[in-house]
């Protein structure tokens, strides 16, 4: 039998899973061994298909819209964030819920709600139609708040007080692009208010640092998540920069062989959503077709925890 050709794979760290998604996960897996299943979760508890078929495996069953759940059924809210019309609906019917959402989420929804009471005006860096996105402007009156997706966008805009502005983030965004729109940002409205501390949560820098120092070593990069996961999306993107070719694959199965032609050296990550488990198999599937020599290249530590909510903490 001849010998499989060798490859060395440099695997990120940190990688996978952060505080907010485990926090999310473990409140679902809790629920329903507290009220028994099923247990209903309100759009996906994190962009990960793998995790949300495990969930349901267990008893949870995932829903569009709170008029899909039943009265009396406990109901969760994603990792993402739900605007505030939506716990208001959960009470108005008296439905048991628990708000799964990530605790740096939330200080994003505390920081507008704030700087809406103090009167500015928000100009909100993030992707339209991301349900983090819908979230937080769900969270102040509508008008008082603009999204900002590009720096092009900065020029196109005509607030009514430009001296009375504020800007809050998207958690899970490009640092670079961002940094970019705010320097736009700063730089056409000098007396923006910004938040004392960026709002792109630790794991989503950490992962886009650690792709930007293995990238340059490498002749391809794989990054382990889902096409809907703003986090996943954004290592693709931070390899590509690095000018380092990437793929998004969401297991195993999804290794492309003929894509990998010619490579000597591969980078392997994961998104904030994808659990280490998919990358160990990313790496079984390709000790099908190489001689896998691994190295973790560590570029961060991470050992942040998030508290669960009260009526679970005894569980």
């Amino acid at each position: 039998m001849a010998s499989l050709p060798p490859l060395k794979l440099l695997i990120a760290a940190p990688r996978g899973f952060c505080a907010g998604v485990d926090r999310a996960i473990r409140i679902v897996e809790l629920a329903i061994e507290r009220f028994g299943a099923p247990v209903y979760v309100r759009h996906e508890i994190v962009h990960n298909r793998f995790v949300v078929d495990a969930l349901r495996a267990k008893g949870a069953v995932f829903v569009d819209e709170l008029d899909e759940v039943p009265d009396s059924a406990p109901v969760i809210f994603s990792a993402h964030g739900v605007p505030k019309s939506v716990p208001a609906e959960a009470e108005a019917r008296r439905l048991q819920y628990l708000d799964a959402t990530c605790p740096l989420v939330s200080k994003v929804h505390s920081q507008a709600e704030k700087l809406v009471q103090a009167g500015r005006h928000i100009l909100f860096i993030g992707h339209r139609g991301h349900p983090e996105v819908i979230g937080t402007f769900g969270q102040v009156p509508e008008g008082v708040m603009t999204l900002v997706e590009t720096v092009e966008d900065v020029a196109a805009l005509a607030p009514t007080d430009p001296n009375n502005l504020a800007f809050l983030t998207q958690t899970t965004l490009s640092v670079d692009d961002t940094a970019e729109i705010i320097s736009a940002l700063k730089t056409r409205f000098p007396s923006i208010a910004g938040p004392r501390g960026e709002d792109i949560c630790y794991a989503t820098s950490n992962r886009q640092a650690a792709v930007k120092a293995i990238a340059p070593l490498c002749d391809a990069m794989l990054v382990i998540g889902a096409p809907n996961s703003s986090n996943s999306l954004r290592l693709v993107e931070a390899a590509e920069r690095a000018g380092t070719r990437a793929m998004l694959v969401q297991r195993g199965s999804d290794v492309d062989f003929a894509w990998l032609d010619g490579v000597k050296i591969l980078g392997l990550t994961a998104g904030a959503s994808a659990p280490e488990l998919l990358v160990r198999e990313v790496v079984a599937r390709l000790a099908e077709q190489f001689a896998i020599e691994e190295e973790q290249v560590e570029t961060a530590q991470e050992n942040m925890i998030f508290k669960l909510p009260r009526a679970l903490q005894a569980a």
